[in-house]
């Protein structure tokens, strides 16, 4: 069972029961400055299908991701005043909270910064937009309704999150107090220094370390699960986008660090079976 803070629902006996897993990334949202060449380059990539989604009026649009069927993120315009700020196209991840405004109180009392919101999205959940004591921006997410989400990934999905920053220590600190997560297994990177690796009651789910000069900002990285990584590498290649660090062998498979064509930073992850 995930951990989760005290909100809960009511079965028929009375008795509480979770109502949001604390601490789970449930969505992944693409904020860029062309949504047509992120789309054209994302779905050849990766295989991936859109939706446009039906957004309230005056609302700006939003078009919905789908891997083999499963929704499981979103592309929308980066904001005019995001990219007045210099705001590159970046990945978003969206961490689920049971309450958004009491995880924001949460937060703010340890050093984090609201970015935007918070915000009702009408029947999707409420959420804000957070940038964490170091600078690396996330979203806390109540959603309305909710799913485990801890299976393994399918070939798309996000199946590794990354948080490259100036303090790792301290950023540890700050999640592990705001969702729960647990230290794993720490790998010495020799010169650049402790690979920390984070789980979520059960097996890896990401990991943290002190970023190098070459990484400009704290950041999240997210590694989308593929079924071919040389084929994805060169698809990649096509489509405009950079091959930034690998092919590489990992623990368990294989994984390239890359960047789209409008500069979002992504990797991709091939996972071996059995």
């Amino acid at each position: 069972m995930t951990p989760t803070t005290p909100q809960a629902s009511r079965d028929k006996t009375g008795s509480a029961s979770p109502a949001v897993p604390l601490g789970s990334f449930v969505r992944s949202e693409l904020l860029a400055n062309d949504e047509a060449v992120a789309t054209l380059f994302y779905t050849k990539v990766l295989g991936w299908t859109t939706e446009a989604w039906k957004t309230p009026p005056g609302a700006p649009p939003y078009t919905l991701w789908s891997d083999a069927g499963k929704g499981f993120g979103g592309l929308m315009a980066l904001p005019e005043e995001a990219r007045k700020a210099g705001a590159p196209s970046h990945w978003l991840g969206y961490v689920a909270v049971p309450d958004t405004d009491a995880s924001l109180a949460q937060a703010r009392r340890l050093g984090a910064k609201v970015l935007a919101g918070p915000m009702d999205i009408p029947e999707v959940g409420r959420m804000v937009v957070i940038a964490d004591p170091q600078g690396a921006a996330i979203a806390l997410f109540t959603p309305r309704s909710t799913g485990s989400g801890m299976a393994r990934p399918p070939a798309g999905t996000v199946s590794w999150h990354e948080l490259a920053t100036t303090d790792w220590k301290k950023a540890w600190e700050f999640y592990r107090e705001m969702f729960g997560w647990q230290k794993g297994e720490a790998m010495d990177m020799g010169p650049m220094g402790t690979y920390q690796i984070f789980t979520l009651d059960g097996p890896p789910y990401g990991a943290m370390f002190d970023r190098p000069p070459q990484i400009p900002v704290s950041n999240w990285l997210y590694y989308f699960r593929v079924g071919n990584l040389d084929e994805a590498i060169e698809k990649t290649k096509a489509g405009g986008g950079k091959i930034l660090n690998g092919p590489m062998d990992v623990p368990g498979g294989r994984i390239a660090q890359c960047m789209d064509p409008q500069g979002a930073a992504f990797a991709m992850h091939w996972i071996k079976e059995g």
